[in-house]
C-alpha cells in the first residue's frame, strides 16, 4: 500500500488501497461553455507550467473528446486498466488507480475515455449528484499540489461536478462577441454554485485566447463588452494567436517542450506565476 506518490504510483496492485497523503492539493477547473476557446491548451500547459515549477501535479482530462490525451500524447506514461467513467460511477476503487506517469518529472494524468458522455446523463439521476466527483477525489488531493481539471465545452452534470470539486476556476475566453455570451452563461452558473450549493469557488479569472492584435476593430468591440460585463475578473495575462501552440498540440506536447521561447510559452509562463501567487494569497 502506498503512503505517498512516487513514479511507481501504477504498480498498485488490484485490491489494494492508497493511503492519504500529507499534502493538499489547490484544484483548479479550467471550464468554457463554448468550444474552441483554447480550453485544453491552457490546462495543458498550466499544468505543465507547475509541474516545472516543481509542484506535483495531476492532470485530469474531464472531456469525452480526449483532447488532454492527445496534447501530451508524445510525454503521457503508463496504461491503466479501469476508467474516469468506472470510478465516477462507483464501479472503480479510487482516481489515483487511473494516474498515469508522464514524461515530465511531478506531472500525473488521468485520462478521458468515450465512455464519459453516457456518464454525464447517469449521474444526472443520481442523489448528490453534483458532489460525486468531490467525493472520488478526496484521497487524490491529499498526493498533490495541484489538481487541474480539463471541463467538458458544457455545463452539463460532469462540468458542474468539476466546479463543486475546484477550489479555482480559470474561464478562457476567445476574441469573439459569441464567446463573450458564454462567459456570462458561465458567471450565471458559478454565482447559481455558490448560492444553491454552498460551494465558494474562486473565480481566477477569465483568460483571453487566440489573441490577433491584427483584428483591431473586432478586439475593440469584444473588449469593451467584457470590460463592461466582466472588468474586475479579466486577468492581466492574455495568449496570442501563436502558430507554436498549434504545433505543440500536433507534436503531443505542451509548449515550454517543444517551443519554449515563443510567445506563446511566454504568456503560459507569466500565467503559470500568476495563478501560483493568488492561489497562495499573494
Amino acid at each position: 500500500m502506498l503512503g505517498f506518490i512516487t513514479d511507481n504510483i501504477l504498480s498498485i496492485k488490484k485490491g489494494e488501497d492508497v493511503k492519504k497523503g500529507f499534502k493538499s492539493a489547490r484544484v483548479i477547473a479550467v471550464a468554457a461553455e463554448k468550444g474552441g476557446v483554447g480550453k485544453t491548451t491552457t490546462a495543458v500547459n498550466l499544468a505543465a507550467g507547475l509541474a516545472q515549477k516543481g509542484e506535483s501535479v495531476l492532470l485530469m482530462d474531464l472531456d469525452a473528446q480526449c483532447h488532454v490525451s492527445s496534447s501530451i500524447s508524445a510525454i503521457s506514461g503508463n496504461r491503466v486498466r479501469e476508467t474516469l467513467s468506472e470510478i465516477i460511477l462507483g464501479r472503480g476503487r479510487d482516481l489515483m488507480s487511473v494516474v498515469h506517469s508522464t514524461a515530465i518529472p511531478n506531472l500525473y494524468f488521468v485520462p478521458s475515455d468515450r465512455d464519459l458522455h453516457q456518464t454525464d446523463g447517469v449521474i444526472g439521476g443520481k442523489i448528490g449528484k453534483e458532489f460525486i466527483l468531490k467525493g472520488c477525489m478526496k484521497i487524490a488531493r491529499t498526493h498533490f499540489d495541484y489538481i487541474i481539471i480539463d471541463c467538458p465545452p458544457n455545463l452539463g452534470n460532469l462540468t458542474l461536478n468539476a466546479l463543486v470539486a475546484s477550489d479555482y476556476c480559470i474561464v478562457p475566453s476567445e476574441m469573439s462577441m459569441f464567446s463573450a455570451e458564454a462567459v456570462n452563461d458561465f458567471m450565471l452558473t458559478i454565482e447559481t454554485i455558490r448560492e444553491r450549493l454552498n460551494h465558494d469557488i474562486v473565480l481566477l479569472g477569465i483568460l483571453l485566447t487566440k489573441v490577433d492584435r491584427r483584428n483591431l476593430k473586432v478586439n475593440e468591440s469584444v473588449m469593451k463588452t467584457l470590460r463592461y460585463n466582466f472588468g474586475e475578473h479579466l486577468l492581466p495575462v492574455e495568449i496570442p494567436v501563436n502558430s507554436a501552440i498549434a504545433h505543440s498540440q500536433i507534436q503531443g506536447k505542451p509548449i515550454i517542450l517543444t517551443a519554449p521561447e515563443s510567445k506563446g510559452a511566454a504568456a503560459y509562463d507569466e500565467l503559470v506565476s500568476l495563478v501560483s501567487r493568488r492561489c497562495r494569497g499573494n
